[in-house]
């Protein structure tokens, strides 16, 4: 319980957004790409070594990909969208537990140069920014870093969805899937804001080194399983990518959905862990039960 609650997992890990909305810039990044992954590779280890517990960690992925992105879609707040893409990610690394690792990396790389990037755009609020065009030189890795979360080739990002995707149960595939599609779809809202070459916030000191770092990242980790180059794991993400954008478009662009934050309160995350914590216990039993 308290692996899945530090990972920032299903429901326990609405902490993410409210923490990552009050901290500063480079806190939520070093917290998104890095921290939460600590209770994420125990609780990999453990499902590699105990195969009663696989079942229960692939139910949480699923469930943690499909609940974070569909706050994600509706958040207009950039960090707290962020916050909610981290909690859809890190269900993606538990999904296929023994190709997470390769999923965390990029996710680490991607998640920390989108955070850093924030706190360089004009405001955080995704309605604002379509009249307060950004600078178009943060608006260029701001694209680059979406484009592989959405699983665009030639980005690492792509690399890890296919081979994610290849490693998941059957039952698992639809969700997965859509869990996919509404990942492109929420990072949609970065890639249609509008851009100028002038203007823009005033950068800090060592910001362009730390984003040229983290994106040079993405390009040369794409290497690492490029076996994905085949025709077909290259039309799906792109036929994935383009469904994704028309979505976007006509209907989550004209949509003004507020989703509760009751979730999100200490009281109720606590009652939700005590729950989860009866729910795992159920299933260990059950497979227990199940194997004498």
């Amino acid at each position: 319980m308290g692996l899945l609650a530090k990972g920032g997992i299903f429901i326990v890990g609405l902490w993410l957004p409210l923490t990552h909305s009050e901290s500063e810039t480079p806190v939520s990044a070093m917290l998104s790409g890095v921290v939460v992954k600590a209770a994420i590779y125990p609780l990999v280890r453990c499902t590699l070594m105990v195969p009663e517990v696989d079942p229960i960690v692939r139910i949480f992925g699923v469930g943690t990909a499909l609940l974070g992105v569909i706050y994600a879609i509706f958040e207009q707040d950039a960090k707290r969208m962020l916050a909610f893409s981290t909690v859809s990610q890190l269900g993606f690394i538990l999904a296929a537990p023994e190709v997470g690792g390769f999923y965390a990396l990029t996710h680490g790389l991607v998640k920390s140069s989108l955070f850093l990037m924030a706190g360089a755009l004009p405001s955080l609020n995704l309605r604002e920014l379509k009249n307060k065009p950004m600078n178009t030189a943060i608006w260029i890795p701001l694209v680059i870093a979406s484009f592989s979360i959405s699983g665009f080739p030639l980005l690492s990002g792509f690399g890890a969805k296919v081979l994610t995707m290849k490693n998941l149960l059957p039952w698992q595939v639809l969700v997965m899937n859509v869990a996919a599609l509404g990942t492109a779809t929420a990072f949609a809202k970065f890639i249609f804001l509008p851009h100028t070459k002038e203007g823009g916030r005033k950068i800090k000191r060592g910001f362009w080194p730390a984003i040229a770092l983290l994106l040079s990242g993405l390009f040369i980790a794409n290497g690492v399983y490029y076996q994905a180059y085949t025709l077909t794991n290259i039309i799906k993400p792109l036929a994935t990518i383009f469904l994704a954008w028309l979505t976007y478009i006509f209907i989550v662009e004209r949509m003004v959905i507020k989703l509760p934050r009751v979730a999100e309160q200490l009281e109720h995350l606590i009652g939700m862990m005590s729950l989860i914590l009866i729910f795992v216990f159920w299933l260990l039993l059950g497979s227990q039960i199940s194997i004498s």
